[in-house]
């Protein structure tokens, strides 16, 4: 399917191979946190549970769920041949998810 008018500068997208790199890149990012959230999950045991650790290691499982909700979602929206572009709000909520997985691990080192 050429891009543009075709007189210059036109060029052919392959509808696969950019969907597939970015699905594969969603599927690494929520393998990284799953490993960020176990490796919070066993700081928090090896310290004792306590109310806070229990707390933190709540917040962690939360965030990585709401995470790997939001990778399956875009990941499912790659399979269009025209996939929609990131909303920012999706965008913006990544972004959330991953601050509080850095800042959670930061608390459970204490």
């Amino acid at each position: 399917m050429p891009v543009g008018n075709g007189t210059h500068g036109s060029r052919t997208r392959d509808p696969g191979l950019q969907p597939e790199r970015t699905r594969l890149a969603w599927r690494r990012t929520t393998l990284a946190c799953a490993v960020a959230a176990s490796l919070a999950g066993r700081q928090a045991l090896y310290t004792g549970i306590e109310p806070g650790s229990l707390v933190v290691l709540a917040l962690v499982v939360l965030v990585w769920l709401v995470f790997l909700a939001l990778a399956h979602r875009r990941i499912r929206a790659m399979r269009a041949s025209r996939p929609p572009a990131l909303s920012p709000r999706a965008a913006a909520a990544a972004v959330a998810c991953t601050l509080a997985l850095a800042v959670l691990g930061a608390a459970t080192l204490r």
